[in-house]
Parts: structure tokens; C-alpha cells; sequence
């Protein structure tokens, strides 16, 4: 099944829900950075998370930035993801493994730790929006329901899942149910979504048991007047790194570090933290750069 995200309405509107499958994209991070069984979990759910709070954002080009930093071996999380749909991210530490946790499940609690959850939107004009929470469980799932309810003040239940084994990344995705202002103050409703939305296995197990999704949100939402969106928005992996950054960011270093690296290292390779892409700089490249900062200096004068 295609990474996908659908969005659908309930209750006369005051219920909001939106669903991703994100199994390809998370598979394509756990081979651009090695990670381990752990740090796809940690990965992928942070990502799935990233699209299905962008897919509220209203501003064409507008992205979310999550940053999870804990005390755990794992040492944090960054993702970036689009309203456009795209997703990217890292962990510091790509290859830390730990034994299951009591559940018998991948411990990214533990491997995360405790900390704090950061998160930034980009609306495309203006300063970008910044909140910070403290880490609930460092599960993902909790911590960002627990920014939505905090931050935005909008009752969230966020179910997010990855399912890696042997053979890689065979399921992976999430589901975002928010109660809307207009529907927040009936309790019963509230009530009834917490429970339905708790007695879920997970998200992964449907995704396994060959479920798509609107077929879970029927299951959830379909005595509630649900409404799905026509519209299937296709997911992906993307970063937009390229060699012309690249060049752009090792021009900052200023002329005499450029001429240092010609000298000692023959040329300059630079790695992108996102995608993993390695990008080799030649001394044609770095003698380049410094007649363009001798050029520039000429014309300041």
C-alpha cells in the first residue's frame, strides 16, 4: 500500500481525523541511516507524527519541525515535515539497540529517556511558532498528544506504530483524532472517542490485518456521521540538500579555512544530517569559492 494520508470529519465537524501510512518512507530512512530496530521505531514514529500535525498547517510551502531530546542513549530526534506532504529526520545515535521493554515491545522510552519535546511552525511568513513540553513517556505517541492538549489546547488521541523485523520496515503509520472547539465541551463525546481510541491494538496491526484507512476510521468514527475527504495525498521521504548548499555553507568558513582544507584535506566532503547524502567538494571547487569571497571583498571596498 502507498504512503498515504486521508483526512475525515465527524460528529457535524467537531471531529477532526487524519491517517498516514508511512511504510515506504520510514523503511527508505532506516537504510539511508542504518538505524537500528529501536531508532526506526523512534524515527518513524516521530515522522508519521510530523505529517499528521503539518496536515492541519492552511499556508502553502508551511512545515513542522519535532525535535526530541532526552536523556536515553538514543540521544534525539529531528524531523521535518511538510503540508506538502514530504517528510525527513535523524537520530544522534542511529545504532543504539536495547531488549524489549515489559510489553515485549521495542523500548523507545527507554531509549529516549527523559527530556523535553520541542516544536516549531513554519507558516511561510512572519516567525515561526516555538513550544516546548516536557517528555511524558519519550514513546512519541504520548508526548505529542500531550503537546496537542497543552500547547493548542485541543483534546488529541494520537495512535502512531512501526513495525520493523528481519526484513525491515513492513508497516508503519499513525492516526490523529482531535475533538474540535465547537465539540469539546460534550463529555459523553470526549468519552467515547478516549475509549474507542484506547481500545485500539495499535496502529500497525491493522495496517497488518490488511485494513486500509478508511476502513479504521469507519470501525472508529462511522456511527458518528463520518465524513472522509475525497482527496488522497501521497506521502514521501524527500530533503532538499544540494550540492549548491553545500557550496553556500562551506563558503561561510571564510577564506583562510577554505584554503586550509585545500592544503591538508585535498577537497572537502560534507554529509547531510536529513538523507545521509555525501557531497565531495574538489580544490577546483574550494579555489572557486575563494575567488568569489576575494571578488566579493574587492567590491565592498
Amino acid at each position: 500500500m502507498a504512503d498515504q494520508l486521508i483526512r475525515a470529519t465527524a460528529a457535524e465537524g467537531g471531529i477532526r481525523a487524519v491517517g498516514v501510512i508511512t511504510t515506504r518512507l520510514t523503511e527508505e530512512a532506516r537504510q539511508r541511516h542504518k538505524l537500528s530496530y529501536v531508532a526506526t521505531a523512534a524515527m518513524g514514529r516521530t515522522m508519521a507524527a510530523g505529517l499528521l500535525m503539518a496536515s492541519s498547517m492552511k499556508r502553502t510551502g508551511s512545515r513542522i519541525n519535532i525535535r526530541v531530546k532526552g536523556d536515553g542513549p538514543l540521544g534525539g530526534i529531528l524531523v521535518d515535515a511538510g503540508l506538502d506532504g514530504t517528510v525527513r529526520g535523524y537520530v544522534s545515535n542511529p545504532s543504539v539497540e536495547l531488549p524489549p521493554n515489559a510489553k515485549g515491545k521495542l523500548d523507545v522510552g527507554g531509549a529516549v529517556g527523559s527530556g523535553y519535546l520541542y516544536v516549531v511552525r513554519d507558516i511561510g511568513y512572519g516567525y515561526p511558532y516555538s513550544s516546548t513540553v516536557e517528555l511524558v513517556s519519550g514513546e512519541i505517541g504520548d508526548d505529542v498528544a500531550h503537546y496537542l492538549v497543552n500547547s493548542e489546547q485541543t483534546p488529541s488521541a494520537l495512535v502512531l506504530g512501526v513495525f520493523v523485523g528481519a526484513d525491515g520496515v513492513t508497516a508503519a503509520g499513525g492516526l490523529l483524532v482531535q475533538v474540535l472547539p465547537k465539540a469539546a465541551r460534550d463529555e459523553a463525546l470526549v468519552t467515547t472517542l478516549e475509549s474507542r481510541v484506547a481500545a485500539l491494538s495499535g496502529f500497525t496491526p491493522l495496517l497488518q490485518a490488511g485494513k486500509t484507512l478508511p476502513e479504521i476510521f469507519g470501525d472508529l468514527l462511522g456511527d458518528m456521521g463520518l465524513s472522509i475527504f475525497p482527496e488522497t495525498q501521497m506521502l514521501r521521504f524527500n530533503c532538499g540538500c544540494s550540492f549548491d548548499r553545500v557550496l553556500g555553507a562551506l563558503k561561510m568558513l571564510g577564506e583562510a579555512e577554505l584554503q586550509d582544507m585545500i592544503v591538508k584535506d585535498d577537497g572537502a566532503e560534507a554529509t547531510c544530517d536529513f538523507c545521509g547524502r555525501v557531497y565531495q567538494a574538489s580544490i577546483d571547487h574550494l579555489a572557486q569559492l575563494i575567488v568569489d569571497l576575494q571578488a566579493e571583498s574587492s567590491v565592498g571596498k
